[in-house]
């Protein structure tokens, strides 16, 4: 379907792209792994001549023995879409929140095949059928707002199969869902090569989900691709010592130090969180009980929509319970609103996009010192976002650079480095790592062990990916409907799950195969 022959792209002068070839035929699963900024995206971007204006690309993109790189725009206006789909990362962003899902997909068809409007709408149900979203639950009148993660997903699927393309390009498309949201997606875009004869290029970070789902992958460093082969054979001799490093990365387990007496920082009792609806109410709290001890981390895990982020939420005082009690040093603290400015600095968050976490105006030192409003800017404050840069692992200089300035796993050292700078007991952490690479996301681990370690904090580690948080926590919270439906050590939980909720988690966890390692 595309050949790729010595692909090269540089941009203002610096490559990104280094003699890139590879055959990506039809019904084959291509997988395309490593870290961020090795050009993984950058080679889909090519492929589909959506190139940066200052890129220079050399070399050869065929198709059907048509180089790409020399088709003029609107020729390949026509080929994106009805050749080449492509399906981006986060979903939210790639829809338009103006339109409904079914004319989101529709127009595809109307600009490509000049469909009318009910005609372009019946296809579209059609293929929002075959992405898993049928009706009457899903009518095409939704907005992507009114969707979860993998909803969306599955409509952003929709769109880039509507004409039935050659070559579907999946860029990083599950990161942020959780175990079971990603298994049936994966499972959906292998079914569709199957069923349609397309490639498939799939760009990820997750070793697993390349084991499962791939028949032939690619590894990329520094823009050039430095292994290749059947999945099967790669995973097996890792023939270059870059691979060797990304599989030792993938099985890094940060050194713990085992929580002392515990003495309970945070309990909640009975926590009840409701929500009015048109058509009724919904209970994203039912009932939780959770104690958090200090310098003890607790993995809370489940489904999206079980209510992890609205738990979360109350804890920290940004979501108000209508039962229950939440209590911080035995201080109920959800039963004074505000919150006292005292408790509120006890307890910080680290999101899962550091970017959209920070302004993008204020440089590194005023980010940093954006907590300080909870307990008074000290003096010496510069000082302080000096020494906490550092203990994050970056540079004091840094503090007057601004976050665009940062690779994504710096911008996530520098979210800790923000938690850390008032000394807080607890920091909550909300897929704090999933969108890292496997090399950047082993740093961050080290890194968040080894502060537990030097200031004794206490962590709730909100996460998809039962086998980091297996290696990260002392104790883990299965979450269903509202409700803590299983609660156990790492081992307990993921070897002898007893919840059905629980084993569903399990099964659909990716894993390389024993005999690969």
């Amino acid at each position: 379907m595309i050949r790729l022959e010595d692909l090269s792209v540089a941009i203002d002068g610096r490559p990104v792209l280094q003699g890139v070839s590879l055959d990506l035929p039809p019904g084959r699963v291509t997988g395309l792994v490593g870290e961020s900024g090795s050009g993984k995206s950058m080679t889909a971007l090519a492929i589909t001549g959506l190139l940066p204006d200052r890129a220079r690309a050399s070399g050869r993109v065929l198709l059907d023995s048509r180089n790409l790189l020399e088709t003029p725009e609107a020729a390949m206006c026509r080929i994106r879409g009805s050749r080449i789909g492509m399906i981006f990362q986060e979903p939210m962003t790639a829809l338009n929140p103006l339109m409904t899902i079914g004319d989101q997909v529709a127009e595809v068809l109307r600009l490509h095949r000049g469909l009318d409007r009910r005609t372009a709408l019946a296809q579209a149900r059609e293929r929002l059928d075959r992405v898993g979203l049928p009706q009457p639950r899903f009518p095409l009148t939704l907005y992507p707002h009114e969707l979860s993660g993998g909803q969306r997903q599955r409509v952003a699927i929709a769109m880039a199969i509507a004409l039935r393309p050659g070559l579907l390009i999946a860029d990083e498309p599950t990161t942020a869902l959780d175990v079971t949201t990603q298994a049936r997606i994966l499972d959906l875009l292998s079914g569709l090569a199957r069923d349609e004869g397309m490639a498939l290029l799939l760009i990820t970070h997750d070793l697993a989900v390349v084991a499962g789902m791939t028949d032939h992958v690619a590894v990329m460093q520094s823009g050039r691709v430095v292994e290749h082969g059947p999945t099967e054979a790669v995973f097996r001799q890792r023939r270059h010592p870059y691979t060797r490093q990304l599989f030792a990365a993938s099985r890094h387990v940060p050194a713990r130090i085992p929580p002392g007496p515990a003495t309970p920082l945070v309990q909640v009792t009975d926590a009840v969180r409701e929500y009015r609806l048109p058509g009724g109410g919904l209970r994203a709290l039912d009932g939780v009980n959770l104690t958090i001890a200090r310098g003890e981390s607790v993995g809370l895990v489940g489904e999206s929509g079980c209510g992890k982020s609205t738990l979360a939420r109350a804890i920290l005082g940004l979501d108000t319970l209508q039962g229950g009690h939440i209590r911080l040093d035995g201080q109920d603290i959800a039963a004074v609103r505000p919150m006292p400015r005292k408790a509120r600095a006890r307890m910080q968050v680290v999101f899962q996009d550091p970017f959209g976490s920070f302004d993008p105006r204020w440089r590194v030192d005023r980010l940093l010192a954006e907590p300080f409003h909870l307990t008074g800017r000290p003096p010496d404050w510069r000082d302080r976002v000096a020494t906490t840069l550092t203990e994050v692992g970056l540079d004091p200089d840094d503090a007057r650079k601004f976050i665009h300035q940062f690779s994504g796993g710096q911008r996530q050292r520098l979210a800790i480095a923000r938690a850390l700078i008032i000394r807080p007991a607890l920091i909550v952490l909300d897929e704090a790592v999933s969108a890292l690479d496997v090399r950047v996301r082993a740093q961050v681990l080290d890194l968040l062990a080894r502060l537990q370690a030097v200031h004794g904090l206490s962590y709730l580690f909100i996460s998809h990916d039962l086998s980091v948080v297996r290696g990260v926590t002392d104790r883990i919270l299965v979450m269903q409907a509202g409700r803590i439906v299983e609660e156990g050590t790492p081992d307990q939980i993921i070897d002898a799950p007893r919840h059905d909720s629980t084993k569903a988690l399990v099964a659909a966890m990716p894993k390389i195969p024993a005999g690969w390692l």
